[in-house]
């Protein structure tokens, strides 16, 4: 199955982008009364038949519209430091994305060596991966937000911190409440700074661990990731 992204549709008549219109007809060679899949990544996926094959703005006809695909009883809120390789945290999007997460925070912390990201290619990515596990709803990318101000507005049900500092933690999947809010923080490759875990534990998160190996930034904000969705299957 192949699945076209298009933000906004409204009415029976969609026109996909440049770059959509290229893929269906030039790639794909698809002509008219072909029928194709479109998601709007909130949560509506549709049916559609291409009436117009134009490689710069192909036509489509709405054939079929279903609300809410794929909606699950729970959300997923993972606030992570970007790794100073882009490309790992790209491939933690990626991966999320095709598991299952709702919203992403990138945080810059007291030992972030990433300060910048480029928003335009981390939400192609989301687009990318969303569309290619067959998915109807775009995890939401907020901006790169500093530790404190975000601890300070965090209100979810239930708010973890893995770090990997000595002593003794539950680990995630203990603690888990399925169909809930939850919202998992993840350091950058030099951990949180004491501090932060400090200020996490006295703003309400709790510390967690994933287990005994010790893992790099982007492979914990994926098993965490995977944990929690397993939790609620």
């Amino acid at each position: 199955m192949q699945l076209f992204y298009v933000p906004t549709i409204s009415g029976a008549e969609v026109v996909l982008n440049e770059t959509e219109s290229k893929h269906v007809v030039r790639v794909l060679r698809l002509t008219e009364g072909t029928t194709v899949e479109l998601v709007d990544g909130k949560g509506g996926f549709y049916a559609a038949e291409i009436t117009d094959a134009n490689p710069k703005k192909c036509k489509l006809n709405i054939t079929k519209i279903e609300k809410e695909f794929g909606k699950k009883d729970f959300r997923l809120h993972m606030a992570v430091a970007p790794t100073k390789n882009i490309d790992r945290f790209e491939w933690f999007l990626e991966k999320a994305t095709e598991i299952g997460v709702d919203e992403i925070t990138p945080l810059l912390c007291d030992h972030s060596e990433r300060k910048v990201i480029k928003y335009d290619r981390l939400e192609k990515i989301l687009v990318s991966a969303m569309k290619q596990s067959l998915k109807a709803y775009l995890p939401r990318l907020n901006e790169l937000t500093p530790f404190n101000d975000f601890i300070a507005k965090a209100n979810h049900q239930y708010k973890f911190i893995a770090h990997c500092y000595e002593g003794k933690k539950p680990h995630l999947k203990d603690l888990i409440a399925a169909h809930s809010d939850t919202l998992v923080l993840i350091g950058p490759e030099g951990d949180f700074s004491l501090e932060e875990v400090e200020l996490a534990k006295t703003n309400g998160f709790m510390e967690v661990s994933l287990g005994n190996a010790r893992l790099r930034t982007e492979t914990a904000a994926v098993v965490a990731c995977h944990i929690v969705n397993l939790a609620n299957e």
